[in-house]
């Protein structure tokens, strides 16, 4: 994407902005993403990583409920309306987030005993997709950072297997280097297809990638599978 016409933006450095805060700045009014998203009215770049990721696996397709989890600022959920006009979605975040037209709002922690009933009762059905675009604040320690990342991962992973409709989806933001291996086994036991992915739109010096994991095969499934004798 090329920001046509528009030249590059210099921020001056005020006397209480840092200068990270002045990189930050600039970098941001110099995103041809950041653009975009203010002129079609989403409200954050973030949007366009989930569209990207529908366009190349189709995750929105044929949803008629979904959940969101780390909603803040609410770019997701904005995407789901306009692709999926009619589906119902619930997403809950820490931070406060601005009502969104059909998006059901919990402003908690997913982390709370009482979060997955709260957003399953206010669902009311088995979602087709759970999508979390969750990470732990950082504290600087690139590896602890991944491993308090990768734990929300995990927990939104496991409420995900819990809730989903057979056929469902799990997309979730991991580090670099994608789902370990262990958290990767457990997305293929549970689902048909499992895959890493860059969207475009993430920027080339961020650690994020996402994980896709399509065709969830349901408890029953799971279990005929773990009963059937082993060829030999």
């Amino acid at each position: 994407m090329r920001g046509a016409g528009v030249g590059r933006q210099r921020v001056k450095t005020a006397r209480n902005r840092t200068a990270q805060s002045t990189r930050w700045l600039e970098r941001q009014l110099n995103d041809p993403y950041v653009r975009k998203a203010k002129a079609e009215g989403y409200r954050s770049r973030a949007a366009y990583k989930l569209i990207e990721l529908d366009e190349r696996f189709g995750v929105l397709k044929g949803v008629k409920r979904v959940i969101d989890l780390g909603l803040a600022p609410g770019g997701w959920s904005q995407v789901v309306r306009r692709q999926a006009p009619a589906a119902a979605i619930v997403g809950i975040d820490l931070l406060p987030v601005d009502p969104i037209d059909g998006v059901t709002i919990f402003e908690m922690d997913f982390m709370a005993d009482e979060a997955p009933d709260r957003l399953m009762q206010a669902l009311g059905g088995a979602p087709d997709l759970v999508m979390s675009d969750m990470a732990a604040n950082t504290v600087g320690h690139p590896q602890t950072d991944a491993l308090r990342t990768m734990a929300l991962v995990e927990t939104a992973l496991a409420f995900a297997v819990d809730v989903l409709r057979p056929g469902g989806t799990f997309v979730s933001k991991v580090f670099a280097g994608g789902a370990d291996s262990a958290l990767v086994a457990e997305m293929k036991r549970n689902f048909a297809t499992v895959k890493h992915a860059k969207p475009p739109s993430s920027r080339k010096g961020s650690v994020e990638w996402f994980v896709v994991a399509q065709g969830f095969k349901g408890r029953a499934r799971r279990e005929d599978a773990a009963a059937a004798p082993i060829e030999r």
